[in-house]
C-alpha cells in the first residue's frame, strides 16, 4: 500500500471515531447526531449539482439505505446514552465484521485464521464488557451494540449492491446523505424537529465539523478502495477503535483503564484478521 493511501486511510479512522466522539460529548444524542447528519446532507446537497445523477436501478437501494440509517442513528444515540464511548465504540465497530463472518459460515466454513479473529473479537468484547462498569450495563450496551452493527452490516450489504448498479458512486453517496439528514431531521421526536434549527445555529461547528468528518471518513475510504486491496483497507479501518479509546481518554475524559484498553486493542486486531482472512 502507498505510503499516502496508508495515511488517508488511518486519517478516514481517525475522522469516524472523531465524529462518533462529538455525538457522545453532547448531552442530547439524538439532537446531536440529527446536526452531524445535517451538516453532511448540506455537503452532499452542495455537490450534487457537479455529479451525474445515479441510474435508475439504484434508487431502491439508496431509498433502502436511507431508511437503514435512519434506525443507525437512533441506535447509536441511544447507544451512547447508555454507555461510555470507550465501552460502546469497541463493541459496536468490532461486532460488525463478526456478524457478517457468522453469518456467511452457514455457507462457507471458516478457515483458522478466521476462528482466530473472532475469538480476539470475542475475547476483546469479554474483556471490554468487564471494564464497563457492571454486569446490567454492560449487557445493555452489548445489546444496543449488536443492535447497531446489525444495522451497519446491512447498510453495507445495502450499499454495496446498490452502488454498483447506481453508475455514479459519487452521486449515489451524495444523495444517500442529503436523504438521510433530511430523514432525521424530520422523522425524530417532536422535540428534535422543533428544536434542531436552534440547536444547530448555537453549534455550528459541529454541524460543519461532523458533516466533514462523517463525508471524509466514508468518501476517503471509497477512493482508498480505488488505489489499494479492498481488504486492507478495510483491516486498517478498524484502527478507529484504537483512536476512540484515546479520545475518550483525553478528550472525553473517561476512565479508560487497562481492560478497556486491552479490550479494544483485541477488538481492532480480531476485526483487522477478520478483514484480510
Amino acid at each position: 500500500m502507498p505510503g499516502l493511501v496508508l495515511a488517508a486511510v488511518l486519517c478516514a479512522a481517525l475522522l469516524h471515531a472523531a465524529w462518533n466522539a462529538a455525538i457522545k460529548a453532547e448531552p442530547d444524542k439524538l439532537r446531536a447526531a440529527g446536526a452531524v447528519t445535517l451538516g453532511a446532507a448540506l455537503l452532499g446537497a452542495a455537490s450534487l449539482p457537479y455529479l451525474a445523477a445515479p441510474l435508475g436501478a439504484s434508487w431502491p437501494y439508496i431509498a433502502g439505505s436511507t431508511a437503514l440509517h435512519l434506525i443507525y442513528y437512533r441506535l447509536l444515540a441511544a447507544t451512547y446514552r447508555d454507555a461510555d464511548f470507550s465501552h460502546a465504540y469497541p463493541l459496536m465497530r468490532g461486532a460488525a465484521p463478526v456478524l457478517a463472518a457468522l453469518a456467511n459460515s452457514g455457507s462457507e466454513a471458516l478457515h483458522p485464521a478466521q476462528a482466530l479473529a473472532l475469538g480476539l473479537v470475542f475475547a476483546g468484547g469479554a474483556v471490554v464488557c468487564v471494564g464497563g462498569g457492571g454486569l446490567r450495563a454492560s449487557r445493555r450496551t452489548l445489546g444496543l451494540a449488536l443492535l447497531t452493527a446489525v444495522i451497519v452490516a446491512a447498510c453495507t450489504l445495502v450499499d454495496g449492491l446498490g452502488v454498483r448498479r447506481s453508475g455514479a458512486p459519487a452521486a449515489y453517496t451524495a444523495w444517500l446523505f442529503l436523504l438521510t439528514g433530511l430523514g432525521v431531521s424530520l422523522t425524530g421526536p417532536r422535540r428534535l424537529r422543533g428544536e434542531l434549527g436552534a440547536y444547530v445555529r448555537a453549534r455550528p461547528l459541529l454541524v460543519l465539523g461532523g458533516g466533514i468528518a462523517t463525508v471524509g471518513s466514508y468518501g476517503i475510504a471509497l477512493w482508498a478502495m480505488t488505489m489499494a486491496p479492498i481488504a486492507v483497507v478495510a483491516a486498517l479501518r478498524e484502527t478507529s477503535i484504537v483512536f476512540a479509546a484515546a479520545i475518550a481518554a483525553w478528550v472525553l475524559r473517561e476512565r479508560v483503564g487497562p481492560a478497556r484498553i486491552a479490550g479494544a486493542v483485541l477488538i481492532a486486531g480480531g476485526a483487522a484478521v477478520l478483514r484480510l482472512a
